[in-house]
């Protein structure tokens, strides 16, 4: 703080300077919630693996939420299951890297 800047508060009114504070207070705490309504993600999902009779299964969670499952069978092709709502009902989608649907983004 420079001496310019300290004679323009001792210059200011006790009215001013209440309004400013009270400011002051008003956006440290329109940034406090906002800061608070931000989801907080690992940065990437835990992935189990296990091996079946006749297929490799991995199944995508994050913070505990199953999202996906990558079926990788024994003899053919590899395919991923995701859950793009949240309501537990999978569809199959292309295989390659597995996306994070909003639903689980916003938990």
């Amino acid at each position: 703080m420079n001496l310019q800047h300290v004679i323009s508060l001792r210059a200011m009114s006790p009215r001013t300077m209440f309004s400013h504070s009270i400011l002051a207070v008003l956006i440290s705490l329109v940034l406090g919630v906002a800061l608070l309504s931000v989801p907080v993600l690992a940065a990437e999902p835990d992935v189990t693996v296990r091996q079946e009779s006749q297929r490799t299964v991995k199944e995508y969670r994050l913070d505990g939420h199953l999202f996906a499952i990558e079926v990788q069978p024994e003899n053919g092709k590899a395919y991923v299951l995701l859950d793009r709502n949240g309501n537990g009902n999978f569809e199959r989608v292309s295989p390659g890297k597995v996306p994070v649907p909003d639903w689980v983004k916003r938990r």
